[in-house]
């Protein structure tokens, strides 16, 4: 086979599986990984894949768009909800302040926060703040800022400088993608700067991301995994990106 028509198959083959690692694309053209690596160096220069860490993705992987809250709720909710309660053994001491980033699966969290577990809680997210509203052990705060209908969550100047003043113990965040090259991204912008003040405003960083996140780039990046103190997913995630969060100084917790 020419290396034209390699490219091509394997563009095609990535395209329908949507990730590939540099291992499987070796072994299914029986070529070397760096012959494999200098293919993918080729298709994304062509616009056809994205690389990503240890393999590669369509290139429409590195999405603009987003699904509204409620499509993204009906996504993964078994892995959500176990994600959820794994998440609850790295909530910091009683009376501690926790953001509470917008997202399907940190709504879950809000959800199960224990009660006899007293928090200074805040967030930018309507349904978050909808969850814990009224909550006795709860000490609630909204950020104020403009509520995307998309995302139900408050974003733009005010809620980021509202963060700025802030000092909190764990954030928990949401997102739409994570690799170890490129770190935490979602498609808006404002809704990157909001989760980029959020991650600098707390001493541990903690992502809830289910596997199908994990090897995704968006168009805004609001954090590297440097930043991230743990990540807490579903069995789901690859065993290589695994390590490699690891390697990066990254506690992986597996729901």
């Amino acid at each position: 086979m020419y290396a034209e028509e390699r490219q091509q198959s394997m563009a095609q083959l990535i395209s329908r599986t949507g990730r590939l690692s540099v291992a499987d694309l070796a072994q299914e053209y029986a070529v070397t990984t760096e012959t494999v690596r200098r293919d993918l160096s080729t298709l994304e220069r062509m616009g056809l894949v994205k690389r990503v860490h240890g393999g590669a993705v369509p290139a429409s992987s590195l999405r603009i768009m987003e699904s509204v809250v409620g499509e993204r709720d009906r996504a993964n909710t078994a892995a959500k909800d176990a994600i959820a309660q794994a998440a609850l053994a790295l909530l910091p001491p009683p009376d501690s302040v926790v953001v509470l980033d917008a997202g399907t699966t940190t709504t879950r969290l809000a959800t199960a926060l224990p009660r006899d577990h007293r928090l200074h809680v805040v967030t930018h997210a309507v349904p978050v703040a909808a969850r814990l509203a009224g909550s006795p052990h709860i000490d609630l705060h909204l950020l104020p800022g403009r509520v995307r209908a998309t995302t139900h969550a408050a974003v733009g100047a005010d809620t980021v400088a509202a963060l700025a003043d802030l000092r909190a113990d764990v954030a928990f965040v949401a997102t739409n993608g994570l690799t170890v090259d490129h770190g935490l991204t979602t498609p808006d912008r404002d809704e990157a700067a909001t989760k980029r003040a959020i991650v600098a405003s707390a001493r541990r960083v903690v992502v809830l991301a289910d596997s199908s996140k994990i090897g995704l780039e968006m168009a805004q990046r609001f954090a590297s995994v440097e930043q991230l103190s743990a990540l807490v997913t579903d069995d789901g995630i690859d065993p290589r990106e695994r390590a490699a969060l690891e390697r990066a100084g990254v506690e992986v917790v597996v729901a």
